[in-house]
């Protein structure tokens, strides 16, 4: 506010808006900014209502700041959320030994959101030996159908996987892009677990085929995303360039039947914590050595006591666990 008050942010409503102007219409000034006041903190509210936990997203409840501070698709093409983020990345390598794997969204809305990703990190020097990237797909087709953003669920594939196919085949056609993903690790699917999962189909679709508004199920998601990983890394491998792994949140809520997906298809998973309602998928978890991050704080807020986390019980089992900080600004208390 006090350097860039006169930059234009954001359009809304037929007109930009500076960012002094979208402060002054949520009659706001620089000083009543503070932890309480920004409001994204997880409360005893949001225990098992993911819906209310998803609000928190939107400082002061506003999703013109998130628009404006946490995203790279805006009018100032992400430059704030880049100032923030190479500030990170300083302090990161100053410690010298801190590292962090960022997660950042492709939606699968548009062919050309690798591109502008890629451009984002790159343009804004955004490389660090700390750091490294990992890309989530939320599962919202159900979203872009009533929108009309997608016709059927293939959409999603190609736009997801396109890019991808056509920079290891030719390095040129994408550049920003090839670079960028020499230093992405994996991916991660995420959405609300606990949402309920009609059957519908007695055999499923395939996916130019699922043109229904009902989202896909878990299993549905995973598989399409491992398939076509798995034809990807090979061709990558055998050109010589970094491969990826497949690391989707499971078992944190809804279905056992997730875990039964992810282990079939995942390299490791994060949370994991319905493991210990279902020994026999346990066992094989331990046989496998998939990896569990688990995060206490964010299923204390959100799904399962602090007291009850199974973590404590898995580490003694044998299984492969590690700690997962989990969206810290939401969760944690230091």
């Amino acid at each position: 506010m006090k350097r860039s008050s006169h930059d234009v942010v954001i359009f809304r409503d037929g007109a930009e808006l500076t960012l002094e102007q979208v402060f002054q219409s949520l009659k706001l000034s620089a000083y009543d900014l503070s932890i309480d006041t920004l409001d994204m903190h997880a409360h005893q509210d949001s225990f098992h209502r993911f819906d209310k936990f998803n609000l928190k997203y939107n400082p002061i409840g506003e999703s013109r700041l998130r628009e404006i501070f946490l995203k790279i698709d805006n009018l100032i093409d992400g430059r704030y959320f880049a100032e923030l983020t190479r500030e990170v990345i300083t302090d990161l390598e100053q410690s010298k030994y801190q590292n962090c794997e960022w997660r950042v969204s492709i939606y699968g809305r548009s062919v050309d959101e690798w591109d502008n990703i890629a451009k984002w990190v790159i343009n804004n020097k955004l490389f660090s030996h700390n750091v490294r990237w990992l890309i989530q797909v939320p599962r919202l087709y159900n979203v872009y159908k009533e929108n009309g953003v997608v016709n059927t669920f293939e959409d999603i594939v190609i736009n997801v996987f396109r890019p991808l196919f056509e920079v290891t085949k030719d390095p040129t056609s994408h550049p920003d892009l090839h670079v960028f993903l020499q230093r992405v690790v994996g991916f991660d699917s995420v959405d609300d677990e606990s949402k309920a999962e009609r059957r519908i189909h007695r055999k499923f679709p395939f996916p130019r085929d699922w043109d229904t508004v009902r989202n896909p199920p878990f299993s549905y998601w995973i598989y399409y995303m491992y398939a076509n990983m798995a034809s990807l890394n090979h061709w990558r491998q055998a050109r010589g360039f970094s491969t990826f792994v497949f690391r989707p949140h499971a078992g944190e809520a809804g279905d056992t039947d997730h875990l039964t997906a992810a282990f079939l298809t995942s390299h490791s998973i994060s949370h994991g914590i319905l493991l210990r309602k279902v020994p026999a998928l346990q066992y094989l978890f331990y046989l496998r050595q998939i990896g569990l991050a688990m995060s206490p704080l964010s299923n204390n807020a959100l799904f399962l006591t602090y007291e009850r986390n199974p973590l404590p019980d898995f580490f003694k089992t044998g299984l492969n666990v590690s700690l997962s900080t989990d969206d810290p600004l939401q969760f944690h208390f230091t």
